[in-house]
C-alpha cells in the first residue's frame, strides 16, 4: 500500500486528503470552532468519496467532456440562482448545509480539461468565465485562468488560447467589481491567524495545506499521468494562494466541505491503480544451478 501511496496520485491524493482534514479538525479543535463544523469538515470525506467512486464508473471516452460541460454550467446556474451575500452570489444550499459549488466543480473541470480539447473545452471555459465574473469570485476566477494557462503550455492549440483570453478578461472582471466580504472565523485568513491560536494550530493549517500537492508531485513523476498532475497542483495552487492572499476559503484545513468534495472529486481523474502495481516487489536472490565444475548462476525470486 505504500509503495501504491508514493506511486499514485489518486491513493496519494485520498491519503493526503484524509491526512488535512484531520489536521483541519485540530486546528478548530484548538480553536475553540463549534462542534458543527467538525462534524461538517468530518462527513465531507465520505460523501466527497462516493462521488468519486460514482465518477470512477463513466468510460474513459466520457471524463472530459462528460464533466467539463456540466461543471461549467453549475458555476452558472450558481451566478443565476444562487445565494447571494454582500453582492456576491456564490452559494446553494443543499438541506441545511450551504455549499460553494465552485470549489467542488471547477478543480474537477479544471483536470478534465486535459482530456476534453476544441469548441466543448472552449464553451466550457468560456461559460465557467462568464459565471465566475457574474458571482463575482476573484479567487476562483484567478484559479480557472491559471488552470487554462497551464492547458494552454501543455498543448498550445487556437481554442486554449482563445479560452485563455476569456478566463484572464473574467479574472479582471471580478478585480474591478467590489468585493466587500468579511472574513468568516475558521474559514478565512486562517493561514496565519492560526498561529495565533497555538503554534500546532498554526503547523496543523500550513502542514495540512502543503499535504494537497503532493498528488501532483507523484504524478509529475509519472510521464503519462503527468498533464493531469499539472492541472491538479495548478488549480489547488491557485485556490491556497487566494486563501493566502484574501479573505477567501482555505481548502480542508479551514471549516466548509465543499474543498473537501471538490478536492477528492478533482482525483478522480487520474488512472486506476493496477492492484499488481500496489505490491511489493520480491527481492531477488542468486541460486546456483549446475553439476561439477561447470556450475552457472540463475536467479530466481526468494
Amino acid at each position: 500500500m505504500l509503495g501504491g501511496v508514493r506511486n499514485h496520485p489518486r491513493l496519494a491524493g485520498i491519503v493526503c486528503s484524509i491526512s488535512a482534514v484531520g489536521l483541519g479538525l485540530v486546528y478548530m479543535a484548538l480553536a475553540g470552532a463549534p462542534e458543527r463544523h467538525l462534524l461538517v469538515n468530518s462527513a465531507a470525506i465520505p460523501i466527497g468519496l462516493l462521488l468519486f467512486a460514482a465518477v470512477d464508473q463513466l468510460p474513459d471516452r466520457m471524463r472530459g467532456a462528460a464533466v467539463a460541460m456540466p461543471a461549467a454550467f453549475a458555476l452558472l446556474a450558481t451566478a443565476l440562482f444562487g445565494i447571494s451575500a454582500e453582492g456576491a452570489t456564490r452559494w446553494a444550499n443543499i438541506g441545511p448545509i450551504l455549499l460553494q459549488p465552485s470549489l467542488i466543480v471547477l478543480p474537477i473541470m479544471a483536470v478534465a480539461l486535459v482530456n476534453t480539447r476544441g469548441p466543448i473545452a472552449l464553451a466550457s471555459i468560456v461559460i465557467a468565465a462568464i459565471a465566475l465574473a457574474l458571482q463575482p469570485d476573484r479567487a476562483m476566477a484567478g484559479a480557472l485562468a491559471a488552470s487554462v494557462a497551464a492547458l494552454a503550455a501543455i498543448g498550445p492549440d487556437r481554442w486554449s488560447l482563445l479560452g485563455l483570453a476569456a478566463a484572464v478578461i473574467a479574472f479582471a472582471v471580478t478585480l474591478v467589481r467590489p468585493d466587500n466580504l468579511p472574513a468568516m472565523p475558521y474559514v478565512d485568513g486562517i493561514l496565519y491567524s492560526a498561529f495565533q491560536v497555538h503554534p500546532l494550530a498554526g503547523l496543523a493549517v500550513v502542514g495540512g495545506a502543503g499535504l494537497l500537492m503532493v498528488p501532483a508531485i507523484v504524478g509529475w513523476r509519472r510521464r503519462d499521468q503527468r498533464p493531469l498532475a499539472i492541472m491538479l497542483g495548478t488549480v489547488w495552487s491557485a485556490i491556497i494562494a487566494a486563501a493566502a492572499l484574501g479573505n477567501y476559503p482555505t481548502p480542508l484545513v479551514g471549516y466548509g466541505g465543499s474543498a473537501v468534495i471538490g478536492y477528492l472529486l478533482s482525483l478522480s481523474l487520474f488512472p486506476k491503480a493496477r492492484f499488481a502495481e500496489t505490491l511489493p516487489v520480491a527481492p531477488q536472490r542468486k541460486e546456483r544451478t549446475g553439476d561439477g565444475d561447470g556450475a552457472s548462476l540463475a536467479v530466481g525470486l526468494s
